[in-house]
């Protein structure tokens, strides 16, 4: 059966290659943003075959054709994650580059809210929070 992500690659018209399923399979089973080397990393787990440069091409082009988002999180490496689910944002700490995907009502209305204060209707958004951990008194 096949993925929902292959599937989406069909709909783009893209051969799926034995190296770009095993692309997608890493990438949908991921629960990080991984850049393209941790990717790497993790293709080769499963097929050491899959050479780094084939990894670099599949990502930029499932990027090209919406089947993966990326994501620039300041620490300059790309980072990436499959499109599609609900809508969410992203809290990264600086210190340790973990990533915390959250929802939340009240900023999705307060957003809305702006831009309709503005004459504007909100059609989509992007809100990355760059944080530390607070120091304990």
């Amino acid at each position: 059966m096949a993925s929902r992500l292959e599937k989406k690659c069909k709909e783009c018209g893209l051969k799926m290659t034995g190296p770009r399923k095993v692309i997608l399979r890493v990438l949908s089973k991921s629960g990080d943003h991984p850049d393209v080397e941790q990717l790497c990393r993790r293709v080769r787990k499963c097929d050491p075959g899959i050479g780094v440069a084939t990894v670099y091409r599949t990502v930029r082009l499932f990027e090209e054709k919406g089947i993966v988002n990326k994501h620039t999180f300041g620490d300059g490496r790309a980072r990436f994650e499959e499109t599609g689910g609900e809508h969410h944002d992203h809290l990264i700490d600086l210190k340790s580059g973990k990533i915390i995907e959250f929802t939340s009502r009240e900023i999705e209305k307060l957003q809305e809210a702006i831009a309709r204060k503005h004459g504007y209707k909100l059609v989509g958004h992007k809100l990355d929070l760059y944080c530390v951990l607070r120091k304990k008194k």
